[in-house]
């Protein structure tokens, strides 16, 4: 296959999927702009010239990571029991850690010294926390939760982040059930334990 020669947006997408895929296959260590630009049919100054340097291209990786996992918690159907939608986006959250832990390695990890977001990247990766926030604050309005929602929301990411990277690392059972089990008892005892006292 010739080598694409156009610095296309297409381009960037494909270097962009194969960045992830590498990323998924073979973790961080894999995710050189040589490797991408083979596993893309490109040339590595096709991903200088599109991102810049590694850096760059980990921080669109970075980017992407949360514009998906923000499509997998938008796609979580609101209902009229905020308890519910707040167990059901816990659970797509989880779903997404778990099934992308080197995507998720380096939106919540950081492992490359290439890339550290700084502020205004943290600002641009916060539509996942806006969507968090705002189920936090439905949760607070109808007295589901007492408190702060972005405090809430805080501790909430806090507990699905640590349990997911349990889960990833096999710390949090040897079965699909004992694992599902810690989940529920640990997200029910987070939202239990901030319940308004009657």
């Amino acid at each position: 296959m010739p080598r694409a020669k156009q610095r296309t947006p297409e381009l960037r997408e494909r270097l962009l999927a194969a960045a992830i895929e590498l990323l998924a296959a073979d973790g961080p260590a894999a995710l050189t702009a040589r490797a991408v630009a083979r596993a893309a049919g490109t040339s590595t100054p096709a991903v200088y010239e599109l991102f810049g340097d590694k850096g760059g291209l980990v921080r669109a990786v970075f980017f992407e990571g949360f514009r998906r996992l923000h499509g997998a918690l938008a796609a979580v159907p609101e209902s009229d029991d905020p308890r519910a939608d707040a167990l059901a986006t816990a659970r797509a959250y989880r779903a997404f850690v778990v099934a992308n832990p080197a995507l998720a390695e380096v939106m919540l990890s950081r492992p490359f010294t290439d890339f550290a977001p700084g502020p205004e990247d943290l600002a641009r990766s916060g539509s996942v926390r806006t969507l968090i926030v705002a189920r936090c604050q439905r949760a607070v309005d109808a007295g589901v939760v007492a408190g702060d929602a972005t405090d809430v929301a805080h501790a909430f990411v806090a507990l699905l982040q640590g349990l997911a990277a349990a889960e990833n690392a096999r710390r949090l059972g040897t079965s699909r059930a004992s694992v599902d089990r810690r989940w529920e008892l640990a997200v029910g005892a987070l939202l239990d334990g901030l319940a308004p006292r009657r």
